[in-house]
């Protein structure tokens, strides 16, 4: 609830040019509420989240409490809301298309630290990438190919069956330079240590111009990069395009 909470601001702050750290300091500084869970983000995964909620939520139903049953929904509800909105971010800010383009996604596990991509935010952004025709490339260090399309067909329905040339609309790398080279945009889906670290100078370098960053972790030094020249969005951040001074 604390993260939805805190994702639905995060769309607040986009539309009014407000910065969602600021936001979420200022309200974790009041001791009833605390710190813990509210840094946005594109979105919760992992196995247990969403099923613990949705068991919630019949609970509710079960004993006929249907408005706290439609609570808990919304919670589910906000979080596609901020997984779709996020890949409508990256097709909006890229003129409105990114058939043929390509799209490097770094980070494919629901966080950083394991190989788990269940109910992985990433995935959807994924899906979302190859029905917009983009031609994704992913780096992950711990996730592999076969599990990311194995949850992938059960949990979003798309497979080597029923979409066409997916192997080839969807790469996998070993390396994240090689995955960004050539890319018209990077996309951070998961908060890596390692990719705090990377030499942003060289991934801009070895890119289509203009570069665009999607930062859906808010881990990323994004003054520092738009001085290297890329154009920089971050989930609950101004928009650089529509608020001066960003």
């Amino acid at each position: 609830q604390r993260v939805s909470s805190i994702n639905s601001i995060s769309a607040l702050c986009e539309a009014t040019g407000a910065d969602v750290t600021e936001i979420s300091r200022a309200v974790g500084m009041d001791d009833r509420i605390g710190k813990r869970f509210l840094m946005p983000s594109v979105g919760f995964g992992g196995s247990c989240f969403q099923k613990d909620i949705l068991n919630l939520v019949y609970l509710c139903e079960t004993y006929g409490l249907k408005e706290c049953a439609e609570y808990w929904r919304q919670v589910i509800e906000m979080n596609d809301f901020q997984k779709r909105r996020f890949s409508e971010k990256i097709v909006a800010c890229m003129f409105n298309t990114v058939t043929g383009k390509k799209i490097a996604v770094l980070g494919y596990a629901f966080k950083k630290d394991t190989g788990d991509v269940r109910e992985t935010p990433s995935m959807f952004v994924v899906r979302d990438l190859i029905q917009e025709q983009a031609r994704v490339h992913i780096y992950d260090p711990q996730v592999k190919r076969a599990d990311m399309w194995s949850e992938m067909a059960y949990t979003c329905g798309v497979s080597h069956e029923n979409t066409p040339n997916l192997d080839e609309s969807v790469i996998t790398e070993e390396d994240p330079y090689a995955c960004c080279d050539g890319a018209h945009a990077v996309c951070i889906l998961t908060e890596w240590d390692e990719f705090k670290t990377l030499d942003y100078q060289r991934i801009y370098d070895g890119m289509a111009k203009p570069a665009f960053l999607f930062d859906g972790r808010l881990i990323l030094d994004h003054q520092a990069l738009r001085k290297i020249g890329f154009e920089v969005h971050a989930i609950g951040k101004p928009d650089p395009n529509k608020f001066s001074g960003v």
